[in-house]
């Protein structure tokens, strides 16, 4: 067994929130740069060129890439050999959030009730998402959420019989809807399988995955690149003002489903889909 101090997650939370709202993933950087020679539209590839411009001020100067600092979702992988000690670990992981944006100068944008409105004013409470796994480790995956392209989400429950063109044709469509609205170029994550909820918890997931990495199942690596190619045949564009780059990756996480059952779900992410992860 090993004992983990909860102090050390709350430090650890708050450096990966100010981590992840001031410096992109290398990969997503990497392909923002090298999409000013792929896009077709010459207004597109200015805007590529401000993009990467946008980036590079951030880290250089220590402040966000983006005014929405987004909502504080937390993916945590708990060796089973941990202990935690001298807290409660829901409290450490919301202290550190709350430390994150008020020390690292982030936007504070979470209210306390959905109906009532007030703001929290210290960015929490976090969404956190936990799994057991092996070993003495702590994986923590801080990955914040600006709500213009979360709100473009959607969920559908197919049937067991729908094919994988009728699977990429919903997905096209989720992003053809939603249009200029998550500040594209985007990222899209798509959860399939599962349940209703679990569904969208997968796309999340996928979506906080680095766009370096492709789904290790052939059929759904393969999903991946022919939804990336019809999305970018969409003609939306950097910032929608037209263009051959909509988005810059497409990400699929599956699970077991029911016999009776198909749930596919998406979340959009915009040019800035952040992530920082560490691990104790």
């Amino acid at each position: 067994m090993r004992n983990i101090d909860v102090k050390i997650i709350e430090d650890t939370v708050r450096d990966l929130c100010i981590k992840a709202n001031l410096h992109l993933s290398k990969s997503l950087e990497d392909k923002i740069k090298d999409s000013v020679n792929i896009e077709k539209s010459p207004i597109g590839r200015e805007i590529f060129m401000d993009l990467a411009k946008n980036i590079k001020l951030a880290r250089e100067q220590c402040i966000p890439i983006c005014q929405d600092t987004g909502m504080a979702i937390i993916f945590m992988e708990i060796g089973q050999e941990v202990h935690f000690e001298n807290g409660n670990l829901v409290d450490a992981i919301n202290k550190g959030v709350s430390r994150g944006y008020i020390e690292g100068y982030l936007r504070c944008s979470i209210v306390s009730d959905p109906l009532e409105r007030v703001n929290t004013n210290d960015n929490t409470p976090a969404v956190i998402h936990t799994s057991i796994v092996e070993g003495d480790k702590v994986k923590i995956n801080v990955c914040p959420k600006g709500f213009g392209s979360e709100n473009m989400s959607a969920l559908k429950m197919f049937t067991p019989s729908a094919t994988t063109d009728e699977i990429i044709n919903f997905v096209v469509n989720s992003v053809s809807t939603a249009g200029s609205n998550p500040c594209p170029p985007i990222i899209v994550g798509v959860g399939i399988g599962g349940s209703f909820e679990y569904s969208a918890y997968l796309a999340k997931k996928a979506l906080c995955r680095d766009l370096s990495i492709r789904n290790p199942k052939p059929l759904y690596a393969d999903l991946e690149l022919k939804m990336l190619e019809k999305i970018n045949q969409l003609g939306i564009g950097p910032q929608g003002f037209g263009g051959s780059v909509t988005a810059l990756g497409v990400n699929i996480e599956e699970y077991a489903t029911h016999i009776a059952g198909l749930p596919v779900a998406v979340n959009i992410g915009c040019h800035v889909t952040r992530h920082a992860s560490v691990i104790i």
